[in-house]
């Protein structure tokens, strides 16, 4: 029976727990953290967890000795430092999204897992979703054909208070806006599908919250050896309307799910009905795909849970959070500097560190409200699974 822990008792905590709640032969929740005074207890009530030993520091509880795996579900400028210290101490991670805000500090991430010898995953939920799957499974299959253009909506909408929680709404405490915590996902898995692009240009504004620093809109274009992708990060848009579409030179395949292939006419003009034969195709090979068995965090929980038995690396580790985090800070480093910027990033670019965020970037707004909680239920997603 493997023991977690659980840092931070936010709103996103209650994902976790859910998901080793899932796997009761294989695991069991018997601590969890929060700097909060009863932050802790009072959540592991709410969440029907008995048994639990409740911290208020992450060294007392790491000093207990008593833990295999940790989740990390804490404000995102926090995370390379509680990581190192649960993997220094001999214990597994799976750390929350984004993996943390600079390539630096995902660097140091990794060298601490492995130097200890332990695992680490970045959590990429998204991954673990039906539809998701689907549609790598058809742009790997090679039926679309080369992929020529990639349209990515990652659409939020959230309110003006959405910022005044203390830990959102500035570069030094959240990392960014929407393109960091909000788009991470579309980017994971534009890379899960794509790989890395070779260049980044972008723009950034913040459109609509008056109460904060970073951005809540960006557009991006990633330059591939012959493809563009377009990536719209956004907190700004009504309705949530998200989807992944891949144009292939032979076919277009989407989330949400549509197939098209057009057939050209003697003189280069579509012909009416296009390709069905292909389209058929492209249908039956996404029917044909077995369903996932756990889907969202409970099948990234799952996949670690496993991991951490087997000593495997698991499906999404550091290297893979390390990567959305080089193009998360490539597309802010084209929106500052108004240039193209080349992948991969180096070491000895200033946009590597830890700080030149803070130092660059500009401030839209200024945070005008810092509130400790925000009264409701998180909402994860629309109809797509997604942020905290």
């Amino acid at each position: 029976m493997l023991r977690i822990g659980i840092v931070g008792t936010g709103g996103i905590s209650a994902a976790h727990v859910e998901g080793y709640l899932r796997f009761p032969e294989e695991c069991q929740v018997v601590a969890a953290c929060d700097i909060v005074p009863g932050k802790a207890e009072a959540r592991c009530a709410e969440l029907g967890l008995s048994g639990v030993r409740a911290y208020e520091h992450i060294d007392a509880m790491l000093a207990a000795g008593e833990l295999d795996l940790v989740s990390i579900a804490t404000p995102p400028s926090t995370h390379a430092e509680l990581t190192i210290a649960a993997l220094q101490a001999g214990v597994d991670v799976l750390v929350e999204k984004p993996m943390a805000p600079s390539l630096e500090e995902c660097d140091a991430m990794i060298a601490a897992a492995a130097e200890s010898g332990r695992l680490l995953s970045v959590v990429a939920q998204n991954r673990f979703r039906d539809d998701m799957a689907t549609l790598k499974e058809v742009v790997d299959s090679g039926l679309a054909g080369p992929v020529s253009h990639v349209q990515v909506n990652s659409s939020w909408w959230r309110g003006t208070a959405y910022y005044d929680l203390w830990w959102r709404g500035t570069w030094e405490s959240e990392g960014g806006g929407c393109t960091l915590n909000h788009a991470i996902h579309h980017l994971d898995l534009t890379l899960w599908m794509l790989g890395a692009p070779s260049s980044v240009t972008a723009v950034l504004t913040n459109a609509a919250h008056e109460n904060a620093e970073v951005e809540d809109l960006s557009v991006a274009v990633l330059q591939y050896e012959r493809a563009l992708a377009e990536v719209t990060s956004s907190v700004v848009h009504h309705g949530e309307e998200q989807a992944i579409v891949v144009h292939g030179r032979h076919a277009r395949v989407s989330q949400p799910w549509k197939v098209v292939a057009s057939q050209a006419e003697p003189n280069g003009f579509p012909a009416p009905g296009g390709d069905p034969a292909l389209v058929a195709r492209i249908e039956d090979l996404a029917a044909a795909r077995s369903p996932l068995e756990h889907v969202g965090h409970n099948g990234q929980i799952g996949d670690m849970l496993d991991a951490v038995r087997r000593r495997r690396r698991p499906a999404i580790d550091g290297g893979d959070g390390r990567r959305a985090i080089e193009l998360v800070t490539a597309i802010y480093q084209a929106g500052i500097e108004r240039r193209t910027v080349d992948l991969p990033l180096r070491p000895g670019d200033p946009y590597y560190r830890a700080g030149t965020l803070v130092e660059r970037a500009p401030r839209f707004f200024a945070k005008t409200a810092s509130v400790g909680e925000l009264p409701g239920a998180i909402v994860v997603g629309s109809s797509n699974d997604g942020d905290r």
